[in-house]
């Protein structure tokens, strides 16, 4: 097995070129067994194996620096780098990453998780190179769909016009959103163009033309402008080339002698680079190339020979999608929008019997605030259904385009809170102190699937301004299955107690849990900003308090809840338990949150540990 043999991008580059159709063959099985095994993103993965066999072959790794957009197509690149050994640890508690992370290895150049952000990070890594004078390479990679993000194209054109750097940007194209329309002859073109003779060629004859006295420069202006039109003819645009990027493409990304060619003839250029390649999302395994989507990412326990995951139990997100359907039925105003997540935020069934009132803008969350409040200006009533992690990228918008014009704006935050084995850049932990901060904003937050339908139907009905219902992934707790619960704060009576556990959302489920245990009643807060009325009433009356939140602590409910009780002149004693001032790495979600002391034996644990009896 030639996998086993490689520990470094060294040992690839000394496999004979006829080995590399095995080792492509056995890194997909590898992908296969392991994703299925332990869940992550199966059909990007699956795509790019050739892709980057061939980038570490071409490139030194990591006197190279090799980018990943999002990376969550960076398991191969994983297995190239001396990660093999323990690729079965992927996205476990205590092992790899399903992002590259550069604690993890030397070749893990950039923390990822989110997308757009390879050209920038890449860009800033080369110039830095340029300034030391390090004669090395920095190669972006990034897939069309992350060219649907604003900052994506932000980065290139800074770094179109950034010469004397070695940066080569690499655009996977796995969907043929680019070059859809290129013909037989752009083809032929595009096969000499990645020869590295032609680079070389080609530089030479520029060089000579500039050369020729008077009448060079004159020369060398002519022959660019008909090259460009013959392009425009071709190709329907110069895009990259008009934003100063040398173009070599398209290529087949899975032809790896092309592969290789093309980066050759990359690193021959003068000025920065583009490749632009061509690959089948979900390579190898029949039911991802057909549905990729699909199987873009996959749960644990995934069965291989049929293409199937265990059944999921219903969701927040599904409850979500479906009451929207019956909202959207009765109101005609009512408009959805996502950012590239309509299966994940649960709007699939609202696409399909609202068209004209679904709207994806891509990987465009800044977009999709500002979209949103402009179709509240026009009179509709706009949801959009983000995840909280991804929101973090509108703060601004919700300030400048929803809060400050006072529009109505519904967010429907998914996956808030701790989301498990993505890890650290897609837990949901900071919305409910950035959407708090924010002013006139409501935000809600419910612990139950009764409760989520209520707070929907409440944004509906209230007045113009922004309104915010944050929801974890996945269902709701089990002891929260039948359990009637007041509109906005509810007190749940375990008998009669002077002690009292307090909080909101998911940790509902293990506060009522852990107060069997405890002695306790259990406080649950629904709407978390503005704090509702009778809840400090309900908080007076214990002597004590334990306060518990999904969240970091700065900008906090309890930092408020605290700071409020304090003014009250509150006489008894009040302990809280957040995130604190941290990322959290992946394990599971309930291994995240036994992390953070907030399953319910953790919590008896801490009110135990306050040395009052239980």
């Amino acid at each position: 097995m030639f996998l086993e043999k490689i520990n470094s991008p060294a040992d690839l580059k000394a496999l004979p070129a006829e080995a590399l159709p095995a080792l492509c063959g056995e890194v997909r099985e590898v992908l296969m067994q392991i994703v299925s095994q332990n869940g992550g993103h199966l059909a990007s993965n699956l795509g790019t194996v050739e892709l980057t066999v061939a980038l570490h072959r071409q490139f030194d790794s990591p006197k190279d620096q090799i980018v990943f957009d999002v990376g969550h197509q960076c398991y191969t690149h994983k297995l190239l780098t001396g990660r093999y050994d323990r690729f079965a640890s992927l996205r476990q508690q205590g092992g790899l990453s399903g992002f590259t992370r550069p604690q993890e290895s030397e070749h893990d150049v950039f923390l990822s998780g989110h997308s757009s952000t390879s050209v920038s990070a890449g860009l800033g890594l080369a110039v830095a190179a340029q300034l030391q004078q390090q004669p090395h390479y920095t190669v972006s990679i990034i897939g069309d769909g992350a060219l649907t993000g604003g900052l994506a194209y932000e980065g290139l054109n800074n770094a179109g016009r950034m010469k004397n750097n070695k940066h080569i940007v690499v655009i996977n194209d796995n969907k043929m959103s680019i070059s859809g329309n290129v013909g037989g002859m752009a083809r032929h073109l595009a096969a000499i163009r990645i020869r590295p003779g032609y680079s070389k060629a080609k530089n030479r004859f520029a060089n000579g033309l500039l050369h020729i006295p008077f009448i060079g420069k004159w020369l060398h202006r002519i022959v660019y402008r008909g090259k460009t039109f013959l392009k425009n003819l071709l190709y329907h645009s110069t895009l990259f080339e008009d934003l100063g990027f040398s173009y070599i493409g398209p290529v087949d990304g899975h032809d790896l002698h092309q592969l290789e060619q093309a980066f050759e003839s990359a690193k021959l250029t003068h000025r920065p680079a583009l490749v632009h390649v061509c690959t089948c999302k979900g390579k190898g395994y029949v039911f991802a190339e057909k549905t990729p989507k699909d199987y873009h990412g996959v749960s644990s326990g995934m069965d291989l020979d049929t293409g199937e995951c265990k059944p999921s139990s219903d969701s927040f997100s599904h409850v979500f999608g479906k009451t929207m359907c019956d909202l959207a039925k009765e109101n005609p105003s009512i408009c959805a929008i996502t950012a590239a997540m309509c299966d994940g935020t649960g709007l699939t069934e609202f696409a399909k019997q609202f068209p004209q009132r679904y709207f994806d803008v891509g990987i465009a969350e800044e977009h999709a605030v500002t979209f949103a409040s402009g179709l509240a200006k026009g009179g509709m009533i706009p949801f959009v259904a983000v995840y909280s992690s991804f929101l973090q990228r509108s703060y601004d918008q919700l300030i400048h385009d929803v809060s400050a014009q006072g529009v109505k704006v519904v967010l429907c935050v998914d996956r808030a809170g701790l989301v498990g084995e993505d890890g650290e850049l897609h837990h949901g932990i900071f919305d409910a102190s950035y959407l708090r901060s924010i002013p006139s904003a409501m935000v809600y937050s419910p612990c139950n699937f009764q409760q989520l339908q209520y707070s929907l139907r409440r944004a509906l009905a209230l007045p113009d301004g922004m309104i915010a219902i944050r929801y974890p992934r996945g269902g709701q707790h089990k002891l929260l299955d039948n359990v009637k619960l007041n509109n906005d704060v509810t007190v749940l009576k375990n008998g009669e107690h002077s002690r009292a556990l307090v909080t909101y959302g998911r940790l509902t489920g293990a506060c009522m849990e852990a107060a069997l245990s405890c002695q306790a009643d259990v406080i649950t807060i629904n709407q978390i900003k503005p704090l509702p009325e009778g809840l400090f009433s309900e908080m007076l009356s214990y002597k004590e308090l334990y306060l518990f939140e999904e969240n970091v602590e700065n900008g906090s409910v309890s930092q408020e809840i605290l700071a409020t009780l304090c003014k009250m002149g509150y006489n008894g004693s009040a302990h809280a338990v957040t995130l604190g001032d941290r990322f959290v790495s992946h394990a599971s979600t309930e291994q995240c949150l036994a992390c953070c002391g907030l399953t319910a034996d953790r919590i008896v644990s801490f009110v135990k540990s306050q040395g009052v009896s239980v």
